[in-house]
């Protein structure tokens, strides 16, 4: 049961790290149009959707959804410790 619970640890680790990296490429011109970037965005993407329909962006520029995702991944990610470790 531990090995499971390690696999879905480190799983959950990669994806934060993906879900950090994708909302840094928005800082960089052109990075989300590249392979890199539309590879990543279809990773990313169809996670984050569900916070930006609940959480609006502040002032139509400033979008606080990828936070609360990444806060989200977190408490997965306790939850998890909490259940096999």
């Amino acid at each position: 049961m531990q090995m499971i619970g390690q696999l879905l640890v480190m799983g959950i680790n990669l994806y934060t790290i993906a879900v950090f990296i994708y909302i840094l490429s928005s800082w960089i011109p052109n990075l989300r149009e590249s392979n890199f970037g539309q590879m990543l965005g279809s990773i990313v993407e169809p996670y984050l959707e569900p916070f930006r329909r609940i959480i609006p962006p502040i002032g139509g520029m400033i979008d606080l959804s990828p936070i609360v995702a990444l806060i989200a991944l977190r408490l997965a990610q306790s939850g998890v410790y909490a259940i096999f470790f």
